[in-house]
């Protein structure tokens, strides 16, 4: 709907009586509460597995816990492959009002993120004790990240399906209920994995495999209350996501509209893992001990400031999304501008405070641990000077796949990520000349040669002719 005095879409519900800036707030509020929860139960995990130990087996415990990061983290993007196809057609659906069209897609995303799940859980299964191999970690790192992945595997079918589930509500407008999802999702994950842990047996003692069974049932709990959420659901609004006999039975076309925007998504996290892969095995290579549990520890730090990045990436997506779907490109670029400077003050402004106390920021996480301190402390001062760029690439990027453009996003990030994170790592390694300062410092080149990139292609403008 268009308001005919100034020429503006009207977006339904709540949003429709918003100004631009208290929609983005509204809508990205519940993200970052929702990250800042995810950014916790991180920050639990590690401190858990840090305080397991001692000596040499907690730095075998820290790699082996920085390389299941990663893990998790790729196969929550793979799936997230289906949630961005799921995001851009429900808030396409939602734009135009076609409350039918919105249910569909978020009922066959459902479906989709399961298979994804499912997926996941296989190649994990079947490909951790080679992916652990390959690592060259100390024999000790090796069987803890054998044991860790053994596990969270089994979380791959329910963590699909409840991504697919939020990014439909947040395509809605609604990120409050997914907020909640995840409380019961970080929660439970805390709790168990404490007890599973440090409770007394049969309970408890379970090392690393009790964190990721922490996790496991975290993901159960948190499908089964959005799950709830949905199925009581009434009417109400007229674009109100529930469940519905119609919406969840198998239908072609809905099925064809995410998976096309899906599948280049998802191609481009599979090239992302290749990339990352040969990151995380150039790191586990250098020849300083432990490099790997340090890399992962400043990542955690490095999260609190991409956590209201995505957060107001994912508005932005959302709005932009919907004022497509409402036949208002102009809005649409209107909204992207608006959140990305914004990111970019949210984001330096944090990368600052890595600088200012990084010291602090890495001893939380491993306490009296003077090696990680040693290692972890000069990656956030360039972490601190690559924020502008990476703010660029989140909203930038984020925006893009909202709006249905995930070829055009795919092209660019794969094959630049490609060009430094391989050609260009590779090349320092063969010196035997490179240390993880210098790994973090051709990472923060990458970003800033894609942060260029997609200004260009945002200005240029072909991202708005996307079809979903």
């Amino acid at each position: 709907m268009v308001d005919a005095d100034h020429k503006k879409p009207i977006l339904a519900g709540k949003l429709g009586s918003l100004s631009l800036s208290r929609q983005v707030a509204l809508l990205a509020v519940w993200p970052l509460l929702e990250n800042a929860l995810t950014f916790l139960v991180g920050v639990t995990d590690i401190m858990v597995s840090s305080r397991m130990a001692s000596g040499e087996t907690r730095v075998a415990i820290l790699d082996a816990m920085g390389l299941g990061g990663y893990v998790g983290w790729f196969f929550n993007i793979l799936q997230g492959a289906v949630a961005v196809g799921v995001m851009a057609l429900v808030s396409r659906a939602c734009g135009a009002r076609d409350t039918l069209l919105a249910r569909r897609g978020m009922c066959q995303g459902l479906w989709l993120g399961l298979a994804a799940g499912l997926g996941s859980f296989a190649l994990l299964r079947m490909g951790s004790g080679w992916l652990v191999d390959k690592m060259d970690m100390s024999p000790q790192a090796s069987i803890f990240a054998g044991e860790f992945l053994t596990v969270l595997a089994l979380s791959g079918p329910f963590s699909g399906a409840m991504m697919a589930l939020n990014a439909a509500l947040r395509g809605s407008g609604d990120t409050r209920t997914p907020f909640f999802a995840m409380i019961v999702v970080n929660v439970v994950n805390f709790l168990l994995s404490v007890l599973f842990v440090f409770g007394p047996e049969p309970v408890g003692g379970h090392g690393i495999a009790g964190i990721a069974a922490g996790t496991v049932c975290g993901w159960i709990a948190g499908l089964i209350s959005v799950s709830m959420v949905l199925w009581l659901r009434k009417g109400g609004h007229e674009v109100t996501l529930r469940w519905t006999r119609e919406a969840l039975r198998f239908h072609r076309e809905t099925l064809t509209r995410i998976v096309r925007v899906g599948i280049p998504q998802s191609m481009e996290v599979a090239g992302m893992w290749m990339i990352h892969y040969f990151g995380i095995q150039t790191i586990s290579q250098l020849p300083v001990h432990g490099s790997l549990g340090a890399h992962m520890i400043a990542i955690r730090v490095e999260s609190m400031s991409f956590m209201p990045g995505f957060a107001i990436a994912t508005a932005a997506a959302a709005l932009t999304g919907q004022y497509l779907g409402a036949g208002s490109k102009p809005m649409a670029v209107r909204v992207v501008r608006f959140c990305w400077k914004l990111n970019i003050a949210v984001m330096s402004f944090l990368g600052l405070c890595f600088v200012l106390f990084r010291e602090f920021l890495v001893n939380i996480l491993a306490a009296g641990s003077e090696e990680h301190l040693r290692m972890a402390t000069p990656l956030l001062v360039v972490c601190a000077f690559s924020q502008p760029a990476f703010a660029t690439c989140i909203l930038l990027k984020t925006t893009m796949r909202g709006a249905g453009a995930t070829p055009l996003v795919m092209k660019w990030a794969f094959s630049i990520m490609a060009f430094f994170r391989i050609g260009v790592l590779f090349y320092f390694k063969s010196t035997g000349h490179l240390t993880l300062v210098g790994v973090w410092t051709i990472f923060a080149v990458d970003l800033t040669v894609q942060a260029l990139v997609f200004s260009w292609l945002h200005f240029r403008g072909k991202w708005l002719q996307a079809r979903v």
